[in-house]
């Protein structure tokens, strides 16, 4: 019987002499080329975007372990590590994380010549699979960032950390309110760009992406809970910084690093200090910046007061969509009509 069955030669790369070896090898090389060629800008574009978030996580990485580790270990523990960060830090939508796995292997193969293990993939969608069937991480990404709100900030207050983590935590988050600041400006501000004066704070918020610098001032706040001038005396004091970066990563054991925060462990912190208050919504980094122009109009302040304090442009959609919410029950068509 097995004579009828034809002999099938060695497949093996190990059985092919050079020269068809160097056949292969270019057919592998063109069909890459021919592959890469197809592909649609918009789907290079994502996956040069799904590297970038990758190098994020590392620089993210490297910050807590003190370690930096190579680009091109894409691991088991990297890829799983990196779905964690995607979920708990960016809370990003399980769809979105699922198109990164992707990217980053893809762009791991055809741009740094690593194959990516079949277990680091399997291992990745594994810890990815809860996440999906989660209706609110699902929902992601559907809307706006949540504004933080004065009572909010009271809240974090009182559930704030002890000791100096504690104290730059906050400090951190009122300056960010207070600035009107996005994460990554936070994560720039120098202290000696921070000058206090008897009514407040002077502050010089750095240019960052592109996007131009601006000055603006700070007052003392009411309330010395959420005053986001005596929480920057207080921590500025503590920490003993008289200059270079306004916020600093701080060790386990209460060491100050030498280096600025990123703008993502800025948006960490404020996540993490909203769910340690327990807040009924999840805030975000950009939930400060969004709080101040909302609780600013309620306040009575001028449109043109408020852009020049959060940079936004005469005619950002985002700036008017702040101002349209702050203002929906102002005079409400609704109100006195005779209901």
């Amino acid at each position: 019987m097995t004579d009828l069955i034809p002999h099938q030669p060695d497949a093996s790369p190990a059985a092919y002499d050079a020269a068809t070896l160097a056949v292969l090898a270019a057919m592998e090389e063109a069909a890459e080329k021919h592959l890469d060629a197809i592909r649609p800008h918009n789907t290079k574009r994502g996956y040069a975007n799904d590297w970038a978030l990758w190098e994020e996580f590392h620089g993210w990485l490297a910050e807590r372990t003190g370690q930096p580790l190579p680009l091109t270990a894409v691991t088991k523990g990297t890829l799983v590590g990196f779905v964690v960060w995607l979920d708990a830090i960016k809370l990003a939508a399980p769809n979105s994380i699922d198109r990164r796995i992707t990217g980053v292997t893809v762009t791991a193969r055809n741009e740094h010549g690593v194959e990516v293990p079949k277990a680091a993939t399997v291992a990745a969608r594994q810890a990815l699979k809860p996440l999906k069937n989660d209706p609110e991480r699902t929902a992601r990404g559907r809307g706006k960032a949540a504004a933080a709100t004065p009572e909010q900030l009271r809240q974090m207050n009182a559930a704030v950390a002890d000791g100096l983590t504690g104290l730059r935590d906050r400090a951190l988050w009122l300056m960010a309110f207070g600035i009107a600041g996005r994460s990554a400006e936070v994560a720039a501000l120098r202290t000696e760009s921070i000058v206090h004066v008897s009514q407040g704070l002077e502050v010089h918020v750095p240019a960052v992406k592109g996007r131009p610098p601006r000055d603006v001032v700070v007052s003392y706040g009411r309330n010395p809970d959420t005053c986001p001038v005596r929480a920057w005396l207080t921590w500025r004091a503590a920490a003993g910084i008289t200059s270079g970066s306004a916020f600093l990563p701080i060790t386990a054991w209460g060491q100050l690093g030498d280096r600025h925060l990123s703008p993502e462990a800025v948006r960490e912190i404020i996540a993490r200090n909203a769910e340690r208050a327990g807040l009924a919504v999840r805030l975000t980094g950009h939930s400060m910046r969004a709080g101040f122009i909302t609780t600013s109009r309620r306040a009575g302040k001028r449109e043109e007061k408020i852009r020049a304090q959060s940079g936004h442009a005469a005619n950002s959609p985002a700036f008017w969509g702040y101002i349209r919410e702050a203002d929906k029950w102002t005079d409400a068509a609704s109100e006195d009509i005779g209901l």
